[in-house]
């Protein structure tokens, strides 16, 4: 039968409620006044952005918050977002000093929380754009993270901005694509609200090579951004997956950011195949909306799924099961709605190819599946609107990391249609590289890499950051060792050396 709503709203409110709560002034002194202030902080180059952090932290320890939320946004104008859905084990808190003796991380992501709500709260501002234009203008296509962080800084850089957004409204993921207790849809609208207030026009509803031919954008400006994220979600091809309680999972997702939780229906006993950081956010959400069970279906092993550890461990808490090593050959239907899935047990191969088990198969009760098993790139789009335009083999767009140009000298790129699909942080800080670039492009002047206060009298300059080349630690601790340490020991002196050319978030 159709899926029904199952929770009244107070009840879903509560579920939804925030993950992890905002820190109180006392608390964010507190933790504030942990903080070493290092040399050269390795946070700093595990940021994608780039954000200075000990100097934020150090600015709330002296009582200066909003101080705070101008070195968080002057360096990520979406610092709020990314304060809430950062991965910050594996980025800044993964890299922090104090793991080495044994103590837990500074909780850099809600000290940033606390310094950015503090002004939004307040209804403060602390960015601007400069009086004096440079004339030129650029067209952005797409109102993503990567999309306004380049929007942003090329508007603080005294450009022209006009973005195009298909959606009905701006902020890409972050309006609908990301789980609703990590963040709210109003956050996202409060920061496309803030890069409007820089001077950048969006246009909503206008989808370029529909309503508005690039050939237009080309006369009516000097260079375009591309920062179009990636397209629809994959199929498995397998029996039954046209059916109406067959959805995929980001489209599920969008749902309960768009309409009222209390309307939005979902299953007693909920599937979800694939077991990416999208698949947790299903199968939590489910549970949260008040099915009865939510289950994870993968083919491959605990070893091998793209969710982070910490969201895996949010997901066994929050009561999810998991049928590793098992993949979907058939969605079962009764009178034309979904009543469970035939799985088949798997195992991987010496290819190193996830193969069904022969006579493994076994059936499972389900009325609502949740396909997560990835986005295709948008290769026939990129083809159509940019025929010229190099992709790689994976069907992304080939770019100068540096500076997003393409093989297209006035076509610049970021975010996950040139990267393939990571964070949120890596696409602002890819667009906010490539607006720089554009700078570059656009007055012929000579791109000036970022100075890194913390940085002032290395032996190596003061240049570099993680706007440019971030490092994950846990990335590093595979291939820096300590000479005579124990395995997995890490030498963060030598990681925050100025060459990280080995490794790039």
């Amino acid at each position: 039968m159709p899926l029904q709503p199952l929770l009244p709203a107070a009840a879903l409110a509560a579920n939804m409620a925030d993950l992890h709560p905002p820190l109180r002034p006392q608390e964010a002194l507190v933790e504030a006044n942990r903080c070493l202030y290092c040399f050269d902080a390795p946070c700093i180059m595990a940021c994608p952005t780039g954000i200075d952090v000990p100097a934020f932290i150090k600015k709330i320890a002296s009582g200066n918050p909003i101080g705070a939320a101008k070195t968080i946004l002057t360096a990520n104008i979406l610092g709020a977002s990314c304060a809430r859905v950062c991965p910050t084990s594996v980025l800044c808190e993964g890299a922090c000093v104090l793991d080495d003796r044994d103590e837990q991380p500074i909780q850099i992501g809600r000290l940033q929380r606390y310094a950015t709500d503090y002004i939004e709260q307040r209804g403060l501002s602390v960015l601007s754009a400069p009086a004096k234009k440079t004339g030129k203008k650029v067209a952005v296509i797409g109102a993503g993270p990567a999309g306004l962080g380049c929007a942003a800084e090329l508007a603080r850089l005294g450009h022209g901005v006009t973005v195009f957004e298909k959606q009905p409204q701006a902020g890409g993921l972050n309006t609908y694509g990301i789980a609703y207790y990590k963040l709210k849809p109003e956050i996202s609208l409060a920061e496309v609200a803030l890069v409007q207030s820089l001077g950048v026009k969006i246009r909503c509803g206008v989808e370029v090579g529909r309503d508005l031919a690039v050939a237009r954008l080309e006369q009516e400006f000097a260079a375009i951004f591309v920062g179009i994220g990636l397209g629809d979600a994959q199929r498995l091809r397998i029996p039954g997956e046209d059916l109406p309680e067959v959805r995929d999972a980001l489209a599920f997702i969008e749902q309960l950011r768009t309409e009222p939780l209390d309307r939005v229906p979902v299953g007693r006993a909920v599937a979800v195949v694939g077991c990416g950081n999208t698949a947790i956010d299903a199968a939590t959400q489910a549970l949260r909306l008040g099915a009865d069970s939510a289950t994870i279906v993968y083919r491959r092993g605990e070893e091998d799924m793209s969710a982070y550890e910490f969201e895996y461990e949010l997901a066994k808490a929050d009561g999810v099961e998991f049928l590793f090593h098992t993949a979907p050959v058939e969605v079962l239907a009764t009178d034309g709605h979904v009543c469970g899935l035939r799985l088949s047990r798997t195992v991987v191969n010496a290819a190193g190819k996830a193969e069904q088990v022969p006579n493994s198969e076994f059936n499972q009760a389900f009325d609502l599946v949740l396909m997560a098993v990835g986005q295709e790139k948008q290769i026939a789009l990129l083809k159509q609107l940019f025929p010229a335009l190099a992709l790689d083999a994976r069907g992304a767009i080939q770019r100068d990391p540096l500076t997003g140009q393409t093989t297209m000298p006035h076509v610049f790129t970021g975010g996950d249609c040139a990267n393939g699909g990571r964070e949120v942080v890596n696409a602002v800080g890819e667009g906010k590289k490539a607006a720089h670039g554009l700078h570059a492009f656009l007055t012929q002047a000579t791109a000036r890499p970022p100075i890194q206060p913390s940085r002032l009298g290395a032996k190596t300059g003061a240049t570099g950051s993680g706007l440019l080349q971030p490092i994950r630690a846990h990335e590093l601790e595979a291939q820096v060792k300590i000479p005579g340490a124990s395995p997995g020991a890490f030498d963060k002196t030598a990681a925050n050396s100025s060459d990280h050319n080995a490794i790039r978030a």
